[in-house]
């Protein structure tokens, strides 16, 4: 891999069930996806990651693959996959598929033969005996409760929900199935693969006690084995000579463990989370950019930058946090002011698309949708929630199917007006064909911030701004100014080219990003 393309590209990740649905049955499909390709192409970004649309049954709406080279008749089928790929490349758009080789869904073939007690089956699974009526460890979900479920007379691990058994990956017959799956999309075209949970695959081989829950529980995940897989799979892709990528969802305790997975000959690209879990703090972000640059760089890799993604809560809704009631990091919940938090989104993303690297955009930021916070409880169906206990909302919220318009039951997103999850009234005043077009709208400042991202390059250098709370940095001749406090700043630099809000020329106002020719 040379990274011709991917290096500094800007992918918009496809939730495909909320995207757009075409067939009336309130879940979006693949035809949905392909008719709104010029969509995207207008937007201005190069390529889409399609979220997991394999055959499933659905227990965490698709991260529960039951066949890894197929197409969810939901979806349309692999008929309808190629159609949508070769439309998209037509387009100049390139196309990432999901990898999800940690776990498969419970009635994956294999599971279902390990159940009926096949030997050389149950190999590909990590089953235990319990100790006495108790599971064998203490480890515990991603999803809340116990991490093993009882089957007849033992246990298997479940890292996820008990639908998602993992694979064991100390039995080669896993390695060498899913190095065949990788042959099979990339054969098919696919540009790449993002890899869920690439830290995962391996857990400790003697499964020990985890004494320090609930912290990282590093006997479950980040083991040395599973750098020689992503050795190999690096292989495999660079064998194709066409530019492949593989980008890791790795979620690690230090920027220095990230790293160990972006050596030469390991991943090309993995996703920088850590700016994701910045509050609204001028020095966090200057902290949490300089580091990865600093660290990710020396690798020779380029950083992969998130604001949002389908596990986590909405950006404006995160920056708009007045104050706090519960739930995760990512996912917290208390009172959100909605104007305020599409100002700071607004200025985090054209802070982001100014730095070095390749960004990611969740679909439905561009128009500055607020998470879903108030979704009735029996409408809720992420196992987050329902195995937590209810504690953690889950991220229902950040999947609700978009609002194409302002008008109609489903806000444009159905030919039936259903949808999978129910969109709330307030939709329509973010529906995203009203803001095309629209100068100053959420959706132009993407379109126009795209537009110039392309013209911008070179290193980052930071730009001393005299102010603790503004954020300031070089590339080329381009200077971003971003101010996170509460008074305006005067820009010393150049000719202003675009800002998040509008101030008065050289002057950049509070939560606001602004970027300066000089």
């Amino acid at each position: 891999m040379n990274g011709t393309w991917w290096q500094d590209a800007v992918i918009y990740q496809v939730y495909l069930r909320s995207f757009a649905d075409t067939d009336g049955d309130g879940v979006g499909d693949l035809e949905g996806l392909r008719r709104r390709l010029d969509y995207l192409r207008s937007l201005g970004v190069d390529g889409l990651w399609l979220n997991p649309i394999y055959p499933s049954p659905g227990a965490d709406h698709g991260y529960d693959v039951s066949d890894y080279t197929g197409i969810d008749a939901r979806y349309g089928g692999l008929p309808a996959f190629d159609r949508t790929l070769a439309d998209a490349h037509a387009r100049g758009l390139k196309v990432l598929m999901d990898l999800v080789p940690n776990h498969c869904s419970a009635e994956h073939p294999w599971f279902q033969a390990a159940l009926a007690g096949d030997a050389a089956a149950r190999e590909r699974f990590i089953f235990r005996p319990g100790v006495g009526d108790l599971p064998p460890n203490n480890w515990r979900s991603a999803f809340g409760g116990p991490a093993w479920t009882r089957a007849g007379d033992e246990w298997y691990l479940h890292s996820f929900d008990r639908g998602q058994p993992d694979f064991n990956w100390r039995n080669p017959e896993v390695a060498a199935y899913f190095e065949e799956v990788l042959r099979f999309w990339f054969d098919r075209g696919v540009d790449g693969m993002r890899i869920d949970v690439a830290h995962m695959l391996f857990k400790h081989a003697d499964l020990p006690d985890w004494p320090n829950y609930p912290e990282y529980n590093i006997l479950a995940q980040n083991q040395p084995e599973v750098h020689d897989v992503l050795r190999r799979w690096r292989k495999i892709a660079d064998g194709y000579g066409r530019d492949l990528t593989l980008v890791g969802e790795i979620w690690v305790p230090t920027i220095d463990d990230l790293a160990l997975y972006l050596r030469p000959d390991e991943l090309p690209q993995a996703f920088y989370f850590d700016l994701l879990l910045c509050p609204w703090d001028a020095a966090r972000f200057h902290t949490s950019i300089s580091g990865g640059l600093e660290q990710i760089a020396a690798t020779g890799a380029s950083i992969t930058w998130t604001l949002a993604n389908h596990d986590v809560h909405r950006a404006v809704s995160r920056y708009g946090l007045t104050s706090y009631t519960g739930g995760p990091p990512t996912r917290p919940r208390g009172e959100v002011d909605v104007p305020l938090g599409v100002r700071r989104a607004r200025a985090a993303m054209m802070l982001v698309l100014a730095l070095p690297g390749s960004v990611y955009l969740y679909q439905g930021e561009e128009a500055g949708l607020p998470e879903v916070m108030d979704l009735p409880d029996e409408a809720r169906q992420d196992p987050a929630w329902l195995r937590s206990g209810t504690a953690d909302y889950g991220r229902d919220g950040c999947r609700v199917p978009l609002p194409w318009t302002a008008a109609g039951p489903s806000f444009g997103f159905s030919s039936s007006g259903d949808t999978w999850l129910p969109q709330p009234d307030w939709f329509a005043g973010f529906a995203i064909e009203s803001q095309i077009g629209t100068p100053g709208s959420t959706w132009d400042l993407h379109r126009r911030a795209l537009e110039v991202r392309r013209g911008i390059g070179g290193p980052l250098e930071w730009v001393p701004a005299g102010r603790s709370d503004v954020v300031a940095f070089r590339r080329g001749d381009l200077v971003s100014v971003t101010v996170f406090g509460a008074e305006p700043y005067e820009a010393p630099w150049g000719e202003p080219v675009l800002a998040s809000d509008d101030a008065a020329p050289g002057r950049v106002a509070p939560s606001t990003t602004a970027w300066f020719r000089t």
